[in-house]
């Protein structure tokens, strides 16, 4: 399988790494470390929306544009194998004939399934991180990952293991872990780094402390939900992502096993993540029921022309049933 990416390097000059609209750091450290394990060649890094304030952590974000590469020989989308996560580079017609005319490689760890319409050669693995994919096929492909491509894989492993802590973690991560830190990244100087951009100003804690004052209890206090309109995400996204702020809080809640923030856009998109405790891994299936998906303790999803309210009343009857086929 890992033989494709080498199949599908050779020959291009110029490579261009795509993440979906909805980055974080398990995107973000695979864009990185692939334009790291690319030496050699042009890369260039695109995402169709800015890197979020609190992904700044990562050395080299700046990196990333928001400008689309058309001079590209080549395109690699990571971390999604998903339409609805690629709909505003789709949405464009330009793009759209781009990805349609230019060879594409995807790399990617769900589960979902890979529903791109068009043609693309795909390595997808279902393992804890996509870094941890790209860092499995650097390996087998025999190329050197140098002290700043190990810390951009540990920094997405980190983020999308919650600290080496989802269900989805194994004992093979751990020593994919150690590897890595054979390699050069420095888990405490990582750690720090991230800490350091994960303060908040004081407008965003009184922010933080509004956003839990609006925490909605369903299903005897097992179902915890909260809404971010618009006007929260323009005025505090680019400094904090709400979902960030909110999301740990509500699952530490006595009695939560289901936690959902839910946002809503002008356009009629609706945007949901969700968190479950380990003794209810079902949020890719509820992920799944809204046409998204993920891990089954960390998902999400888009749907568009609903409101917050309908969302809630489909996850209070959702719930339950996904909660009796693990109990």
């Amino acid at each position: 399988m890992y033989e494709k990416f080498i199949e599908f390097i050779e020959g291009k000059q110029k490579i261009c790494v795509i993440q979906a609209e909805n980055p974080d750091g398990d995107s973000l450290g695979s864009a990185i470390a692939l334009d790291y394990l690319l030496a050699g060649k042009d890369v260039t890094l695109y995402c169709p929306v800015n890197i979020p304030q609190y992904l700044h952590y990562f050395e080299d974000w700046s990196r990333v544009s928001d400008e689309f590469d058309w001079r590209a020989d080549g395109y690699i989308i990571v971390d999604t194998a998903a339409t609805v996560l690629l709909s505003k580079l789709l949405d464009d017609a330009a793009i759209r004939n781009r990805l349609y005319s230019t060879p594409v490689l995807v790399i990617d760890h769900h589960e979902t399934e890979d529903d791109l319409d068009f043609a693309h050669e795909a390595i997808i693995e279902t393992r804890p991180s996509c870094t941890e994919v790209i860092y499995r096929m650097a390996k087998a492909c025999s190329i050197d990952v140098g002290q700043p491509a190990a810390a951009a894989i540990f920094q997405g492993l980190l983020s999308d293991t919650l600290g080496l802590t989802s269900s989805a973690v194994t004992d093979e991560t751990f020593e994919i872990a150690a590897e890595l830190m054979r390699l050069g990244a420095n888990i405490t100087e990582l750690e720090e780094r991230r800490r350091e951009f994960m303060k908040k100003s004081p407008r965003i804690l009184d922010y933080k402390a509004d956003l839990i004052k609006r925490i909605e209890y369903s299903l005897d206090g097992t179902l915890a939900t909260v809404h971010i309109p618009w006007e929260d995400i323009e005025a505090y996204s680019q400094e904090y992502n709400p979902n960030v702020l909110i999301l740990e809080e509500m699952r530490l809640v006595e009695g939560v096993r289901v936690a959902v923030a839910v946002k809503t856009y002008p356009d009629g998109k609706v945007t949901g993540k969700i968190r479950c405790d380990a003794s209810t891994p079902i949020a890719d299936k509820i992920a799944g029921y809204f046409g998204g998906g993920g891990h089954p303790q960390a998902a999400g999803f888009r749907t568009y022309d609903t409101s917050y309210e309908e969302v809630v009343q489909e996850l209070v009857r959702l719930v339950p049933e996904l909660m009796d086929g693990v109990e």
